[in-house]
């Protein structure tokens, strides 16, 4: 039987997706395209559609053997968000619906969701627990905690298992340089400051140089994309053990300023890249780190390349030998 990835021609849908071929699993990829990429896709089957399409879902249930699902598929632009919050609503909501219709239909009671620590808002703590109040401060925290709570009254009228995953930062690339992150428009640090040392851009903008911070700047949660993959793989596992559904954290236990990410930067490149402080954006929280605690212990997930460094040079690789990302654009 197969695991159903959705957005899985994404960044960490494509993550998720070689670490799930490693293991041998069967993998059915669906995305429509549009942010995705198909080169980015190591194995499986590809299934190029789009999942607002209810009947196009539920076919794709009909027609392949699927045992559980992990769900990408979403817009992720937190400002974009802002301005236009019914195109969020209708994509990340609307589409998580049909899926959840079509795996009833299905009898497919098992599903990993790739939410976002931005459930949370403002932080009550840090580091963020799952425990912690959720009061998302844009739509697109908003639109990941209405699925989040579909799938809680989804388990309780039709026993729909969930493993709801929730992170800030995924970074880095595949180890094996095969593939990256390329987002259009980019907003991600990493990748942002990469651009500045590859020449794409002239300088790279620090919002803030006075938060309650030890450099002043923003202190920021950064995880590699693959530990990311291996903590939806570990999860689906615990779907397959018959465990009852769960919410976790995935964070590097520490954070990084703005200001240390440009340095590391510096230093794994060795180029000379221009930082120039700008206006704080509203909105922005000082310090945003999560505790992965809890997913450590019940799910014995280890993060293997949590050092900035290595996060950094696995991004340099890749990004070096794609500058203008992708060649299927």
């Amino acid at each position: 039987m197969a695991v159903l990835v959705t957005g899985g021609a994404g960044y960490i849908g494509s993550h998720t997706v070689a670490e799930l071929l490693e293991k041998n699993e069967e993998v059915i990829v669906v995305d429509n395209l549009e942010k995705g990429h198909k080169d980015a896709v190591l194995g499986g089957k590809l299934i190029v559609g789009d999942l607002r399409d209810k009947e196009f879902i539920k076919n794709v249930f009909y027609k392949n053997d699927i045992e559980a699902v992990i769900h990408f598929a979403a817009y992720i632009e937190v400002g974009e968000s802002v301005s236009n919050p019914l195109k969020y609503y209708n994509n990340n909501v609307a589409v998580s619906l049909n899926l959840l219709d079509a795996m009833r239909e299905a009898k497919v009671n098992k599903i990993v969701f790739s939410s976002t620590a931005a459930t949370y808002g403002e932080p009550e703590n840090i580091p963020i627990l799952e425990t912690d109040r959720t009061m998302p401060t844009n739509p697109y925290g908003e639109t990941k905690l209405a699925v989040e709570k579909a799938l809680k009254w989804s388990d309780t009228a039709y026993g729909i298992k969930h493993v709801i995953l929730r992170y800030f930062n995924a970074s880095g690339a595949h180890i094996s340089g095969k593939i990256g992150e390329d987002h259009n428009p980019e907003s991600h640090l990493i990748p942002l400051i990469i651009q500045a040392a590859l020449g794409k851009r002239d300088s790279i903008k620090i919002f803030g140089n006075d938060y309650n911070t030890p450099d002043g700047t923003c202190v920021r949660d950064y995880i590699h994309v693959s530990d990311l993959a291996q903590a939806h793989y570990l999860a689906l596992q615990k779907l397959r053990r018959g465990e009852d559904s769960a919410i976790y954290n995935l964070g590097n236990g520490k954070g990084f300023s703005v200001r240390e990410v440009v340095d590391v930067v510096r230093k794994v490149t060795g180029k000379n890249i221009n930082a120039v402080d700008a206006p704080r954006r509203p909105g922005d929280p000082a310090i945003l780190v999560a505790s992965s605690e809890k997913i450590k212990k019940e799910l014995n997930w280890q993060p293997k390349l949590n050092d900035l460094e290595t996060i950094v040079a696995t991004a340099w690789e890749w990004h070096s030998k794609h500058p203008n990302g992708y060649d299927d654009k």
